[in-house]
């Protein structure tokens, strides 16, 4: 059995992945589209690859993490809707279905990263049921930078991931090629 894929994105230690610069890239051609121009980061901090890909390609981007005092459950949901196109992160998986529930509050287009196997489970179902969902998925597994190591992602991820959307992508499921290099993270 392979207790890692069963148990990727539910465990403290999946918290703690970073995502490449490769891995934000399938994204902005389907923000560009819909026009999106002020991108909310709510789980990433200056220097993630979010923040820094985003603004390189002319999103205005705001960025709050936890770690800076800024909890995405206790955030002004009428401020994010008046200053925010659109949600784009790679969030804690361990509260996923927490963050998921928020995200449909919110109301806000949203596109984030979480393991493939989280389109199971019966809570997760039903609320993709009555609000939507839509799947952006690759012809391979995104590598993340993982355990405080910043100098190279780690080759042979143990869990399939993909971009889980609201009001983002052309139709409810979209496939792409990934095209990883290695680099630092920074």
């Amino acid at each position: 059995m392979n207790k890692a894929y069963l148990n990727s994105g539910g465990t403290k230690e999946s918290d703690e992945v970073l995502t490449p610069r490769y891995g934000v890239w399938p994204i902005i051609k389907h923000l560009k589209k819909r026009g999106y121009k002020n991108i909310w980061c709510p789980f990433d901090k200056e220097d993630s690859a979010f923040v820094r890909v985003l603004k390189e390609y002319g999103f205005i981007v705001i960025d709050t993490h936890i770690e800076n005092g800024n909890d995405f459950f206790d955030l002004d949901m009428n401020l994010l809707r008046a200053s925010c196109d659109c949600i784009v992160s790679n969030p804690p998986f361990s509260i996923k279905d927490k963050i998921l529930k928020r995200l449909y509050e919110i109301g806000l287009p949203f596109a984030i990263i979480l393991p493939q196997n989280s389109l199971q489970s019966i809570k997760r179902v039903d609320m993709f049921k009555k609000h939507g969902l839509e799947y952006l998925g690759f012809d391979r597994r995104i590598n993340y930078y993982t355990r405080g190591d910043l100098t190279a992602w780690k080759p042979a991820n143990h869990f399939a991931s993909g971009y889980f959307c609201r009001n983002v992508l052309p139709s409810p499921f979209v496939l792409e090629k990934l095209m990883p290099f290695q680099e630092p993270y920074k």
